[in-house]
């Protein structure tokens, strides 16, 4: 019985998201314009990645504990659709010049 409980416990906890995670995709929908777009990936035992793409084609993400738990914050956000990486969305995306520099800043550094 114990270990039932603590099974359901678990995957209670990989199947939610903390109120830190709702905020960020509500917050990154207000700023970024409706409708946004989110692609859960797996990320194995880290949890998994909810890569938010905004209206106006910006980048934002919030790492979750599982592909459930993305999947239910997706679901909870008003104006945040579930998308994959098809064409429309790699579209959708506008990467700036800023966003490519700090992304690059570690491959100077080695």
């Amino acid at each position: 019985m114990a270990e039932q409980s603590e099974q359901t416990e678990q995957t209670k906890i990989q199947t939610t998201f903390r109120p830190g995670h709702l905020s960020a995709a509500k917050n990154f929908v207000a700023e970024h314009g409706k409708p946004s777009k989110a692609v859960v990936e797996y990320l194995g035992r880290a949890g998994a990645r909810v890569v938010l793409v905004g209206a106006d084609g910006a980048l934002g993400d919030v790492v979750v504990p599982s592909v459930s738990a993305g999947e239910a914050l997706v679901a909870a956000v008003d104006d945040l659709e579930s998308a994959e990486w098809d064409p429309e969305t790699v579209n959708a995306t506008r990467i700036s010049s800023e966003h490519r520099r700090k992304m690059g800043r570690s491959l100077l550094r080695q």
